[in-house]
């Protein structure tokens, strides 16, 4: 495949969310219509980008694996087509979740790891639907109950939080910071 670029981006060895946050910042270097070819190692920022990229409006046109190496590639837009970047505005701290939980109240709390992420540890109880699945895996969840989206940092978790809200899931709250700073308790799967 032969894809004109206009500019690479190494982030070999990084997680989320720096992938992203380099993105960002070399994007406002290309001109509208300009193509990046954004090198990572990290499998989750196949769903990470591609997701970053619908919430901006810059085209993801695609990705490449050539060995451990994936390319992604994105088309910047113009700025008539760039979608000022979202937030989930409904969040909850780590210790309310962990209050919620310890009051055993009902929580539906919704991992957006990768697999291999969740199996390490988890909240007991916990979904783990990775966010690359999500779109095809709605009906797995309650429109209704309220879901409490959860990643390693919070970046996953905010775009899978505003996917959920556009399939119209109403009490669908993004935990921040993320696993990386919960203190409750965990599970591992064998």
């Amino acid at each position: 495949m032969q894809v004109t670029v206009n500019k690479v981006v190494d982030c070999k060895g990084l997680t989320c969310p720096m992938p992203i946050i380099r993105t960002k910042k070399e994007i406002n270097d290309l001109e509208p219509g300009e193509v990046m070819e954004i090198q990572a190692t990290d499998k989750e920022s196949i769903a990470d980008l591609k997701a970053w990229s619908e919430s901006t409006g810059h085209e993801y046109i695609g990705s490449t694996q050539d060995g451990e190496i994936i390319k992604h590639y994105i088309r910047k837009v113009s700025k008539e087509e760039e979608k000022q970047e979202q937030k989930h505005e409904d969040v909850i701290s780590l210790d309310e979740l962990l209050q919620y939980i310890e009051g055993e109240e009902k929580v539906t709390v919704l991992d957006v790891r990768e697999p291999a992420e969740y199996a390490f540890g988890h909240i007991p109880g916990a979904i783990n639907i990775p966010l690359g699945e999500l779109e095809k895996r709605f009906e797995e969840l309650n429109k209704e109950e309220p879901i409490h989206v959860i990643c390693r940092t919070g970046n996953r978790s905010d775009l899978a939080a505003q996917k959920l809200a556009g399939k119209g899931f109403s009490h669908v709250k993004n935990v921040i910071p993320g696993m990386n700073d919960w203190k409750g308790p965990t599970e591992k799967t064998e």
